[in-house]
């Protein structure tokens, strides 16, 4: 099979094409600069200048293929410069499925997020749960805007499948939950809330995910890519256990919430990940969901977060020059 993958640079979307290609299926993949993706053309995919903001870029690479997988997002929380949230999230996923419908595509497969869900206070909702409150963030706001998109082509006939993963980690993360793991492993990351809770997904079950939704899913449906939920606060209890390194400081949700009302004056000083956005919305929230359905239908497998987590953090050790230390 031939495949278009946008964000085929990024987290998931390079262990979507690594899979896809190990699968010997022929990728196609824009990327906005070529000479600086001569890893994945080296791999044998096959590169197109373009970007998802602009619709016309991305024509010559999605003509004739079986299939699209939209996964190409902006994942900032806590960042000053949120326009890529509007141009990358809403006009970006317009126009990638707005052109897979003028081409006739069979089938796509898109990556939303449980993010859009907000805060669940604790419930493990399903596929069927919506929100309609106010979002914590703008990457959350913009992705809900865009999933709405989504669905609403579908009602007009567009053959879809949407994925909501939640928290997704694992080697070649570069986003705010590595930077904290590493903020861990070098003492740096003093105290977490407690009740903040995730559902904890390894890239790599992630991937195989997004393509067992293209293989399998019924178009039309949203599957729940969740991993095993887990407090933030047990997930670093967890590490210490596998690393032996000190967890950081569990502490009330209330005093972060505290806290990201007193950093609001020096917002644009601070690391992305401590500014009052990104305090706020760890600050005991309960991003979750069930994932009874992907692994019914899709036979979506997640490995349990132990067992993901303990090859994460041995990676990043390895990388920092570190040894294991068990207890």
């Amino acid at each position: 099979m031939k495949y278009f993958v946008t964000g085929a640079t990024g987290f998931i979307g390079s262990v979507v094409v690594q899979q896809l290609l190990q699968a010997e299926h022929h990728v196609h993949a824009i990327v906005r600069t070529p000479s600086r993706a001569k890893g994945l053309e080296e791999k044998g995919v096959q590169l197109f200048t373009g970007d998802v903001t602009d619709k016309e870029s991305m024509r010559a690479a999605m003509q004739g293929v079986d299939g699209v997988f939209h996964i190409a997002g902006w994942y900032k929380v806590g960042a000053r410069d949120k326009r890529g949230g509007k141009r990358i999230n809403v006009q970006g996923t317009r126009n990638v499925l707005e052109l897979m419908k003028e081409l006739g595509i069979s089938k796509g497969v898109y990556t939303s997020t449980l993010a859009i869900n907000s805060d669940t206070h604790g419930q493990l909702v399903d596929e069927t749960y919506h929100f309609t409150g106010e979002h914590l963030s703008e990457y959350d706001r913009t992705k809900a805007a865009a999933h709405d998109i989504a669905k609403q082509m579908i009602a007009e006939g567009l053959p879809l499948v949407i994925v909501s993963p939640g928290l997704v980690y694992g080697p070649g993360d570069t986003s705010s939950v590595c930077t904290s793991m590493i903020d861990y492993l070098q003492g740096k990351l003093p105290l977490l809330p407690r009740k903040t809770t995730l559902c904890w997904a390894h890239v790599e079950d992630i991937a195989r995910g997004h393509i067992l939704a293209m293989e399998k899913g019924r178009l039309g449906e949203t599957y729940f890519l969740a991993g095993e939920p887990y407090s933030l606060y047990g997930a670093y209890r967890l590490a210490r256990e596998i690393t032996g390194i000190p967890a950081p400081l569990g502490v009330p949700p209330q005093l972060i919430k505290v806290m990201s009302v007193l950093v609001r004056p020096f917002d644009r000083f601070m690391p992305e990940s401590y500014t009052s956005e990104g305090l706020r919305i760890i600050a005991g929230v309960t991003y979750i969901g069930d994932n009874s359905k992907a692994r019914d239908e899709l036979g979506f497998d997640p490995r349990p977060l132990r067992v993901g987590w303990e090859q994460t953090l041995n990676h990043e050790l390895a990388l920092l020059g570190k040894k294991v230390r068990r207890k």
